[in-house]
């Protein structure tokens, strides 16, 4: 983990939220790289989840939602977790992490001596709700509450009916959507796995009630987001799925799995849960705004609502945990290397473009010919002349790279049959081949590195 944190700001990918002003615990930004690599998955998703398929749909809902939407769903009362207070230093930490708990008592106990007082440390558990609420309005006595929203789900369940209204969509279907949410953590950690600002990217299916359809669509949709996750470019080994427990399930749940990723040194966390919602969300947001949100069964003619199947991962989770499993060591010309075994689809840089030499304009007026033409094909494409061809490599292996353009005097003529060729390398092996320039782009397209 400590080598992700220090390559995601070294190269652009992460950093500290207003880290110049100490930042703030749980609060990360995205640079030039990861923004790339955030939006390559949640591209992903939306491809996968929506785009190809015809029987759902994309939205985007508002942050702000009025505190009754968290009233219905149930999140006021039930959106919580147990704290308990170091009675030493007074600092709050979640109950149920006991590996943080435990070291922190042995930051203490170092400097305790009397074993009684260690003893006194911890204070009773307390429910603290994890909602972030504000207040919006000119004034204090005319202001409204409102809250951040804790999950992008609720979104979809209030324009059930609009989307029915809208498009018209027949049982069984699906609304998806990917946008931000707001927790406050009590103790925020494990870099991006568990922060106080997030991104989600989720799918409500809405299914026609009965045991037998729930069960058969529950399972289809188990194994389209574990096969979703796959396509990340994960190994078999580092994902499984899990069931929760009863007593594990949230509030709504019928039934509840997640795929979860084996993190290197801390084991299997969760990247992504499957539940099934039954028909509380509908039921729920149609009692108390008052709103018939069923459906009409054309076919039955008949009304009734709708059960929910729930495909919910955090995308910050998924760039973390991409990151862990792409990060590589190896050797390579007798030097140790790094870089990340990245799919090319999610590669923030496609195709890097090298001049040989940066001191001789022939060469950079040519590999710039080159670069602009490649750019115009698979866009973030990177030109690069500082220090010298084997740094280079280095450091575009280390973000990921799948395949560097070298631009050298053979490709001006030099020897008459490498004229207009280039360097061709690939980031996993090291491997070179001399291409074509007319031929580059459909070469990198159908190789992989």
């Amino acid at each position: 983990m400590e080598k992700i944190i220090s390559l995601a700001k070294r190269r652009g990918f992460i950093f500290q939220g207003s880290e110049i002003y100490g930042g703030l615990a749980g609060i990360y930004d995205y640079g030039p790289l990861g923004v790339e690599l955030r939006h390559n998955i949640k591209q992903y998703f939306w491809d996968k989840f929506i785009k190809e398929r015809e029987d759902t749909y994309g939205m985007s809902a508002a942050i702000l939602m009025p505190a009754k939407v968290w009233e219905a769903s149930g999140h006021t009362e039930l959106f919580a977790d147990l704290m308990v207070e170091c009675l030493l230093c007074h600092r709050r930490f979640r109950a149920d992490q006991e590996e943080v708990l435990s070291e922190h008592e042995e930051e203490h106990k170092k400097s305790l001596k009397e074993v009684t007082t260690f003893k006194k440390m911890w204070s009773g558990p307390k429910v603290f709700n994890l909602l972030v609420e504000t207040r919006l309005g000119s004034s204090e006595e005319t202001a409204t509450s409102v809250y951040l929203r804790g999950e992008i789900t609720q979104g979809v369940h209030v324009n059930f009916k609009n989307v029915l209204d809208s498009m018209h969509p027949k049982l069984p279907f699906g609304i998806g959507q990917i946008g931000k949410a707001f927790r406050n953590e009590i103790t925020p950690r494990d870099f991006l796995f568990r922060q106080r600002e997030f991104e989600q990217m989720e799918l409500q299916y809405y299914i026609k009630p009965g045991e037998k359809v729930g069960r058969e669509m529950f399972e289809y949709w188990k194994q389209f987001a574990l096969d979703w996750y796959y396509g990340l470019g994960f190994r078999k080994e580092s994902l499984r799925l899990r069931q929760h427990a009863e007593d594990e399930r949230a509030h709504y749940a019928k039934d509840a799995w997640d795929i979860e990723y084996n993190m290197p040194g801390i084991g299997w966390k969760e990247a992504w849960g499957i539940h099934h919602r039954g028909d509380w969300d509908l039921k729920r947001h149609a009692e108390f705004s008052g709103v018939d949100l069923s459906y009409f069964d054309e076919v039955e003619g008949k009304r009734y609502i709708p059960c929910d199947i729930e495909c919910s991962g955090g995308v910050d989770r998924a760039v973390l945990f991409v990151l862990l499993e792409a990060y590589t060591e190896d050797e390579m010309n007798g030097e140790k290397r790094v870089y990340l075994r990245l799919k090319p689809e999610l590669a923030p840089v496609k195709v890097a473009v090298f001049p040989l030499l940066k001191n001789k304009p022939e060469l950079v007026e040519k590999a710039r010919e080159v670069y602009l033409a490649l750019k115009k094909q698979f866009g973030n494409v990177l030109f690069d002349d500082n220090g010298n061809i084997g740094k280079r490599y280095r450091r575009q292996d280390e973000i990921g790279t799948p395949y560097c353009v070298t631009i050298d005097f053979d490709t001006l003529g030099e020897k008459p049959e490498l004229k207009d060729t280039v360097t061709l390398r690939g980031r996993d092996t090291g491997k070179q081949e001399r291409v074509t320039i007319s031929g580059l782009g459909e070469r990198i397209s159908s190789k992989r590195p």
